[in-house]
């Protein structure tokens, strides 16, 4: 009988615990998460912009209506340039940006967004994912309570506006120019002025005189900003930002409160936002290139071999004074540069090699 007493109160118990865990599971897939998500860009603004909103909806849509998640605007919650403190504290889950904005908290952070000279979309998604570059992304960033994804990739840039031409490394001097991160650095070497503004900030900035040139992205966000009012000289290739990424990062908090499922929905989205943002940017720059030349009467010049040898040469420089800041961007440099030493061999045979033969 006590034999028959155990089993039974452990069927009960057994039982219980099934149900409990049934309740709990039952729960999480009922409770809805409302995050808010600020972004370093002007409201709305196409592709950076909207790829935030894209993401979120995303998000939304994949999980049911369990997250849902409102977007601000720089400015709308806080600058642009607090989006990574006010995530890191939690007011915020999440935070859309670039990590080079953030190069004050750790030099290392630049490496995840633009190198210049360094690699490109394809060769940096391919880092991310398959190098270890994500891995060392997360270790970076868990020092502040954060999570990065990458979220999306600007393809190579323009190498930006200019009120005069550039025909000499001597142009360079004296030149007060909105460009960010190392490539600012590459600029002020060259004797020029490097400042960092805001996205909103740019074309009154340079229509008024106040900085002499800039760059931006590339030819369909640069049209949106009407920067061809301001400057007529629009110069090729973007030696500074070859292949941008940009970053969403999460509250490390507010993601660890998320059920498995919906972790798991984030992540995906992310790169499903990733692929999407490179995607568009190609299918757009084409026809807004075409734009910004026949119609508005923009000069497309290349920048001279020797302006590019110069700042070639000082960008190797700088990147490795970066590189030699601490431990942490010691082994971030290393994986970066071992990982492009091989895909520039591959895409020598590849895709170089293509796009020779394709114009032969």
């Amino acid at each position: 009988m006590k034999r028959r007493d155990f089993i039974k109160s452990a069927g009960i118990g057994a039982l219980a615990t099934s149900a409990v865990a049934v309740s709990s599971q039952a729960f999480a897939a009922k409770t809805e998460f409302k995050w808010k998500m600020v972004t370093t860009w002007p409201k709305n603004f196409p592709v950076l912009g909207t790829n935030a909103n894209y993401l979120a909806k995303t998000i939304e849509e994949m999980s049911g209506g369990r997250i849902r998640i409102k977007v601000y605007g720089a400015n709308e919650l806080v600058p642009a340039f607090e989006a990574f403190d006010v995530v890191s504290r939690g007011t915020a889950q999440m935070g859309h940006g670039a990590a080079y904005y953030w190069k004050g908290k750790n030099e290392a952070t630049q490496f995840f967004a633009a190198i210049p000279f360094g690699m490109n979309a394809q060769e940096l998604n391919a880092w991310l994912y398959y190098g270890g570059g994500m891995t060392l992304w997360e270790e970076l960033y868990d020092r502040f309570n954060l999570i990065p994804t990458a979220i999306g990739n600007s393809g190579v840039q323009m190498a930006g506006w200019f009120r005069k031409e550039i025909n000499s490394v001597d142009d360079l001097k004296g030149l007060k120019m909105r460009i960010p991160g190392l490539g600012g650095e590459v600029l002020k070497r060259a004797g020029g002025t490097p400042v960092n503004l805001p996205g909103g900030e740019i074309f009154t900035s340079l229509q008024s005189g106040a900085i002499d040139a800039t760059e931006w992205v590339g030819p369909y966000n640069d049209m949106a900003f009407g920067l061809y009012k301001a400057a007529k000289n629009y110069y090729y290739p973007g030696w500074h930002e070859p292949g941008s990424t940009l970053e969403t990062f999460i509250n490390k908090d507010a993601f660890n409160e998320l059920p498995a499922d919906l972790q798991a929905i984030v992540k995906h989205a992310c790169k499903d936002a990733n692929m999407d943002m490179i995607s568009e940017f190609t299918a757009k720059n084409n026809q807004a290139l075409e734009t910004l030349v026949s119609k508005h009467k923009v000069n497309l010049r290349p920048l001279p071999d020797d302006v590019l040898k110069k700042l070639h040469g000082l960008s190797n420089t700088v990147v490795q004074e970066v590189a030699d800041k601490n431990a942490f961007s010691q082994k971030v440099y290393a994986s970066y540069s071992g990982f492009q030493q091989q895909a520039m061999k591959w895409s020598d045979v590849s895709e170089y090699a293509y796009m020779r033969a394709r114009n032969l």
